[in-house]
């Protein structure tokens, strides 16, 4: 089995990192880094750089498909080599997902016309721009379709696709392997949990 998870400049490195590190620990999966051209991509921050080892054309029909999000995510909304290449891989892929923005790619594609939804809390309504029915949830199956919020949705996303796809005793031994158990300092991971002028101060600023 073959994962497949893009790159593109100015990724989020967690929308990427966090199903690597979880669904990327599926017995006898090959996980690739993939991207317009083989090489460093460097994340959002600019300080992290992941390796593309292979092309969009060295990976025309992976098992699953990874697209992670970021604020490059926007500058690619219209780009057709990579959307075209999203459909190729689809049209074969077991599972396709997406954390974070990486969903309005997956739209813009046409991927998800008619389907439910996540992406990160920003950016909800653009989904439906593209036929989308967006929704809150941090994970969202829809057929073979894998959607997560905001960028540590991933690791919950990858989690429990490994436990269908795997069983969910597989799912529990990297959970415990990766020490995953959340105990966050501040209960404000969500808009509704939030202190709202947070909230607000980023829906102004968020941007178009």
């Amino acid at each position: 089995m073959q994962i497949a998870i893009l790159l593109f400049d100015q990724f989020t490195a967690l929308d990427a990192v966090g199903p690597y590190e979880t669904l990327g620990r599926l017995p006898d999966a090959q996980t690739v880094f993939v991207a317009e051209r083989t090489g460093p991509v460097r994340s959002d921050t600019g300080n992290l750089a992941l390796l593309a080892d292979r092309t969009l054309a060295d990976v025309p029909s992976p098992d699953i498909l990874v697209i992670p999000g970021g604020p490059g995510q926007r500058a690619l909304m219209e780009h057709e080599p990579l959307l075209n290449w999203l459909r190729t891989a689809d049209a074969t892929s077991t599972w396709t997902t997406s954390v974070c923005t990486g969903a309005l790619l997956l739209a813009a594609a046409g991927l998800l016309t008619g389907r439910r939804a996540t992406t990160h809390w920003l950016t909800l309504d653009q989904l439906k721009q593209y036929g989308v029915e967006p929704t809150g949830e941090r994970v969202v199956f829809d057929d073979k379709y894998v959607t997560a919020a905001g960028v540590s949705s991933g690791i919950d996303m990858g989690l429990t696709l490994l436990g269908r796809i795997a069983g969910d005793e597989q799912a529990m031994t990297v959970q415990l392997l990766t020490e995953y158990d959340p105990q966050p300092p501040y209960d404000a991971g969500s808009p509704q949990k939030a202190p709202a002028s947070l909230v607000e101060k980023f829906r102004q600023h968020r941007p178009s």
